[in-house]
């Protein structure tokens, strides 16, 4: 039987008001293990597209309609899951609106880039949050 790593999808998702201004980056404390702060992300369902799993995810956990803007990156390391081997697709999104924590969010919070607690992420996103503050693209 062939085994492959679960394939999953995360959102850095760039939260604005009604009137164009940038709000800071959306995450959400995990209802599950493992727990802490992550990005809104989750797993692709068999026939459905990454972008559509996505966009899907980031309704269910964060209620909000998001717009991808740009792949970010694939995050693959065998250890980033304390479960089991994930590899996820992360895109650079953008939002408008209050977003509430449902799905598997026990709340919602929104950081400034300066502010984000790199610290407190679970799985790998304190380096794919880096790779994203790293980037120009705001």
């Amino acid at each position: 039987m062939i085994q492959t790593p679960f394939l999953a999808t995360d959102g850095v998702i760039q939260l604005f008001n009604e009137d164009g201004k940038y709000l800071g980056i959306v995450f959400i404390e995990r209802k599950n293990k493992p727990f802490g702060l992550a990005l809104p992300g989750g797993f692709v369902d068999i026939g459905e597209s990454v972008e559509a799993a996505l966009i899907r995810e980031m309704k269910e956990e964060v209620t909000l309609d998001v717009k991808i803007e740009k792949l970010l990156g694939v995050y693959s390391d065998p250890s980033r899951d304390e479960r089991f081997h994930t590899a996820s697709i992360v895109y650079i999104c953008k939002a408008s609106g209050v977003p509430k924590a449902a799905d598997d969010a026990k709340k919602v919070f929104i950081y400034q880039d300066v502010d984000i607690p790199l610290d407190q992420l679970v799985f790998d996103h304190k380096k794919i949050i880096q790779d994203y503050l790293n980037m120009d693209i705001k």
